[in-house]
């Protein structure tokens, strides 16, 4: 049986990088009550869980994860890739709102 290695523990200030603004977000924070927010790639969903309501100070009863790879790009000659991200999706009691704006 292999054991997978523990990531490094995280606070929640290193947790979460930023919140995700789009339209689709903004209807999901209006009508769903769930926020978005680009987190760290070694967070996982208790890290996030945990992040958000101790930065916050609200309930979270749900938190799904995004992994995005990076594109691939051409610059002139050269083939790179833009950075992969991990993004999460909070969803709130009803009670709670998140004021971004």
């Amino acid at each position: 049986m292999s054991t997978v290695p523990k990531s490094p523990e995280l606070h929640f200030h290193q947790v979460i990088g930023r919140p995700l603004i789009t339209e689709k977000t903004t209807h999901l924070s209006n009508r769903l009550n769930c926020y978005a927010f680009f987190v760290a790639l070694t967070a996982t969903k208790h890290d996030v869980k945990r992040a958000v309501e101790e930065y916050f100070g609200v309930r979270v009863l749900a938190v799904r994860i995004q992994n995005r790879l990076g594109k691939p790009r051409r610059y002139k000659s050269m083939m790179t890739s833009a950075a992969a991200t991990k993004r999460a999706l909070v969803t709130l009691h009803a009670d709670d709102r998140i004021a971004l704006f």
